[in-house]
């Protein structure tokens, strides 16, 4: 968890036909459950002549997770939780899956659906392109000028950026670090101005 979980960094969809009814799979971001209503609200409205828009999402990640999912009119338990075990075992966070369908003419049966809804599933997982999102915390520091430089290094090697920067009788920082680094680069600090400058966790 210290290193970030994958998130989706684009929308991706497939088409697969099982006995002349077409799935269609759409994957994308959704880091709230309110994106990911949104989310499925822009699929349905591209495709308003479907059968079915079933879906399922996770927000979040690890321990801090809000789970969702509907079969959309589909016999109980045939749509939704497949496309939501596919999800689950995706080990991606912030995730909308919205299985779409045209229905055919030809039942599939209860069996014929968790497979379809399931394939389409990971159809679509198997393309969606991912990032390693890295959470982040805000710390501030106040230094004199001569230490501008080698805290200005010290971020770098610890991957932060500066946010803010403003100069008066000292320097003022505002950066982002990732958490992973934190620790370390509050110790770095520390130790490279005796003292003299000491990092605030913004975030706590």
């Amino acid at each position: 968890m210290a290193e970030g979980y994958l998130i989706p960094i684009e929308t991706a969809r497939v088409e697969l036909i099982f006995s002349k009814s077409r799935f269609i799979g759409t994957a994308g971001y959704a880091p709230t459950v309110a994106d990911a209503k949104a989310f499925l609200a822009n699929v349905r409205a591209e495709m308003p002549d479907a059968t079915h828009h079933v879906h399922a999402f996770r927000v979040g990640y690890g321990k801090s997770i809000t789970e969702g999912m509907s079969d959309d009119g589909e016999p109980s338990g045939t749509a939704g939780p497949p496309v939501m075990a596919v999800v689950r075992g995706a080990d991606i966070g912030d995730l909308i899956v919205v299985v779409t369908r045209y229905f055919g003419g030809t039942l599939l049966g209860t069996g014929g659906l968790v497979r379809a809804y399931g394939d389409t599933a990971k159809a679509v997982l198997a393309i969606l392109k991912t990032q390693r999102k890295i959470e982040r915390h805000l710390w501030g520091l106040d230094l004199p000028y001569s230490f501008y430089q080698p805290i200005r290094k010290l971020i770098e090697q610890h991957e932060g950026d500066i946010q803010e920067e403003t100069f008066a009788g000292d320097v003022s920082l505002l950066v982002s670090l990732p958490i992973h680094h934190e620790a370390a680069f509050a110790d770095a600090v520390v130790e490279l101005t005796s003292g003299i400058v000491q990092p605030v966790d913004l975030s706590t």
